[in-house]
C-alpha cells in the first residue's frame, strides 16, 4: 500500500509524521491509507447518541482491512429541539456548514478515504454533499431509527407529545396523563421512528449506493447496527484499493434511483432540496423540480410508512427495508450504477426476496398509489414550483378550495389555531419563512401538529414558503417559489382570498383579479426581521431559491463561470 499518503513521505513529510506520532501513531500505521471517520456524535441529539459506539466498530473494520482510522467531528443539531424558536432558522443552513467543515478537515489532512457517520435531517445530506464535493472513496453510515412509543395499544413516534397538547387542550387527557405520554414518547436513542427527513435521507444514501445494502433501516439499538459499522469500515478499504471515488457512485443515474425510492416510499418533502444539492455538488448542475414531477407521475408508491400508515421504521425494516423496495422497482431503476460494495446495483439486488409484509411494501402492479408519494405543484402562487406529499394527505383533501387566513409567522399561526380562531375549511397562508425571508427556511412543524391536535387536519390546508417536517399529515404545501420575501404573489394574499389546490392536476392557484393584485403590489414593502449577527445573515445573502435546493450558491456560481 506504498502508493498512499504522499503527504507523509520523505524529509518533507517528517514534521507531519512527527505530529501524528505525538498521538501514538507508528510508522507502520502511517504507511497505510489514512481513513477519516467523520463522526457527528453528540449527546444533545438522540439520533447521534450511539455514533461513538458505531465509530469504534468502523475503526475496527478499517484497521482489520489494512487502513488507519482517524476521527474528527462535525455539528449535528436536532430539528425536534430546534423547532418553534429562533434555533429552527439555523437547521437548514447547518447543512452547508457541515459540508464545508468536512471539506476543510479532509483537504487539510489529505485523507485517502472517509466514512461519514450521521443520522438526522440535515447531517445526512450535508455529509453526502461533502462526499460529492471531495470525490474521495467514501461510504455513509446512519445511526439507525429508534423504536416507536407504545400507547393505548398502538405505536406512535415522538410526535405524540405535540398531538397530546391538543388532547389536553380539549380535555381528553389530564396533566398526569400528559406527563406519562412525555415520558414514554421517545423510548431509546435513534432517529425518529417515522419516515421523516432523517430516515428518508438514510434510505436515500442506500439507494444512491453510498451505504451498504440493507443498513438504512436497521434499528439504532440492534446488534446488526454495530455489525454494519464493522463491515462499513472494511468496505471503504476496498473502495480505496480499487480507486472507486464518490462521483463514480453519485451519478445522474444513481440520483434518479434515489428519486424513485423517495417517490415509491412517500418520503419526506425535504429530500427534494437535498437531492438537488447533492446533484449540484457532484458536478451535475441544476436538478429542476420538473424532473421530480415527471418521476412522481411515473413511479408508484409501493411502501407506506408512518405518518402515512400505522407502520413505523422498525416495521419497514422487518418488511425488508430499502432492498425490498428496490427489488420491486427493478424495472424502473438504473441497475448498472456502481455502489459502495464495488459492485453494480443489479448484483446487490441479486438474491433479495420479495417482502413478506405486503401491508408495508407492495408490488408495482398493486401499489398504494399509481403515482409517487411526493408531487410538484405549479400555478400563479408558485410559478417556480411547490412541494406536497400526497402520501400523507386524506383522500377528501386531494382537491381543495378554501378562504385564506394569512399569518406572517409560525408563532402567530400556532396561537390562532390553539385559541380556536381557525375554522374548518380554511387555507392557512404562512409566509416570509423561505430561505431568505425566514431566514433559513424553518420547518413549519408546529402549525400542522396544532391542526391535528385541534381536529382540523382533515378539513384545513396550509401553504407556506417554509418547509415541513416529514412527520406531518394533512394537506400541506411547502417550498412555494419564488418566496414572499422576493415579492411573489404569495406576499399579496389577503384574508378571505380564494385558494385552489388540485393535487391530481398539480395546481396551486389564487383566485383574485389582476387589477386587485396590481393595487396590492403597488403598496407592498419587504418586511424587516431582526436577525442575530453571524452566519444566518450570510446564509440569507447567499442562499438560492427553495426551487434550486436552497443551497449557498454564490461561490458555486463563480466556480462554474
Amino acid at each position: 500500500m506504498e502508493n498512499y499518503n504522499a503527504l507523509l513521505r520523505g524529509d518533507e513529510g517528517a514534521l507531519k509524521r512527527a505530529l501524528y506520532k505525538s498521538m501514538g501513531f507508528t510508522d507502520e500505521a502511517l504507511s497505510r491509507p489514512l481513513i477519516a471517520v467523520v463522526n457527528s456524535y453528540t449527546n444533545a441529539t438522540p439520533g447521534h447518541a450511539n455514533l461513538n459506539q458505531l465509530a469504534d466498530q468502523v475503526t475496527r473494520g478499517i484497521e482489520a482491512a489494512g487502513g488507519t482510522a482517524m476521527t474528527f467531528s462535525t455539528i449535528a443539531p436536532c430539528d425536534g429541539i430546534a423547532e418553534g424558536h429562533m434555533g429552527m432558522r439555523y437547521i437548514l443552513p447547518s447543512r452547508d456548514v457541515i459540508t464545508a467543515s468536512v471539506e476543510c478537515m479532509v483537504r487539510a489532512h489529505c485523507f485517502d478515504g472517509m466514512v461519514l457517520l450521521g443520522s438526522c435531517d440535515k447531517i445526512v445530506p450535508g455529509m453526502l454533499m461533502a462526499a460529492a464535493r471531495l470525490d474521495l472513496p467514501a461510504i455513509f453510515l446512519n445511526g439507525g431509527p429508534m423504536y416507536p412509543a407504545r400507547y393505548r395499544g398502538r405505536d406512535y413516534d415522538g410526535n405524540i407529545v405535540t398531538e397530546s397538547i391538543g388532547w389536553k387542550q380539549r380535555g381528553e387527557i389530564d396533566a398526569e396523563e400528559f406527563l406519562r405520554i412525555e415520558n414514554l414518547a421517545e423510548p431509546c436513542v435513534g432517529s425518529c421512528a417515522m419516515l421523516g427527513t432523517a430516515n428518508t435521507m438514510g434510505m436515500v444514501a442506500e439507494a444512491l449506493g453510498m451505504s451498504l445494502p440493507g443498513c438504512a433501516a436497521i434499528p439504532a439499538v440492534d446488534a446488526k447496527r454495530m455489525q454494519a459499522g464493522y463491515e462499513t469500515g472494511r468496505a471503504v478499504m476496498k473502495l480505496v484499493e480499487k480507486g472507486i471515488r464518490a462521483r463514480q457512485i453519485l451519478t445522474r443515474e444513481s440520483i434518479e434511483n434515489a428519486m424513485a425510492l423517495v417517490m415509491a416510499t412517500g418520503g419526506s418533502t425535504n429530500a427534494i432540496m437535498h437531492l438537488q444539492a447533492i446533484h449540484r455538488e457532484a458536478g451535475l448542475g441544476d436538478l429542476p423540480l420538473s424532473h421530480f414531477d415527471a418521476f412522481s407521475r411515473r413511479i408508484p408508491q409501493i411502501a407506506s410508512i408512518y405518518p402515512a400508515s400505522p407502520y413505523d421504521m422498525v416495521d419497514f425494516y422487518h418488511a425488508g427495508g430499502v432492498p425490498a423496495v428496490l427489488h420491486e422497482l427493478k424495472s424502473m431503476l438504473h441497475l448498472g450504477c456502481m455502489t459502495c460494495t464495488g459492485k453494480a446495483l443489479k448484483e446487490n439486488l441479486d438474491g433479495v426476496k420479495p417482502s413478506e409484509m405486503r401491508e408495508v411494501i407492495r408490488t408495482v402492479q398493486s401499489p398504494f398509489s399509481r403515482t409517487g408519494g411526493i408531487a410538484v405543484l405549479q400555478g400563479n402562487l408558485a410559478p417556480l414550483g411547490a412541494i406536497v406529499k400526497p402520501a400523507a394527505i386524506p383522500e377528501q383533501l386531494l382537491t381543495f378550495c378554501g378562504k385564506a387566513q394569512v399569518f406572517q409567522s409560525e408563532q402567530e399561526a400556532v396561537e390562532a389555531i390553539w385559541n380556536g380562531r381557525v375554522q374548518k375549511g380554511t387555507c392557512i397562508v404562512l409566509r416570509y419563512e423561505g430561505p431568505k425571508g425566514g431566514p433559513g427556511m424553518p420547518e413549519m412543524y408546529r402549525p400542522m401538529k396544532a391542526l391535528e391536535g385541534m381536529d382540523l387536519s382533515d378539513t384545513c390546508a396550509l401553504i407556506t414558503d417554509g418547509r415541513f417536517s416529514g412527520s406531518n399529515r394533512g394537506l400541506f404545501v411547502g417550498h412555494l417559489s419564488p418566496e414572499a420575501y422576493e415579492g411573489s404573489l404569495l406576499a399579496l394574499v389577503e384574508d378571505g382570498d380564494e385558494i385552489r389546490i388540485d393535487i391530481p392536476n398539480r395546481i396551486l392557484e389564487l383566485s383574485v383579479p389582476e387589477a386587485v393584485l396590481q393595487a396590492r403590489r403597488s403598496v407592498w414593502t419587504k418586511p424587516h426581521k431582526e436577525i442575530p449577527d453571524g452566519y444566518l445573515k450570510i446564509y440569507q445573502a447567499a442562499s438560492r431559491s427553495a426551487a434550486e435546493g436552497a443551497v449557498v450558491g454564490a461561490y458555486r456560481d463563480e466556480m462554474e463561470q
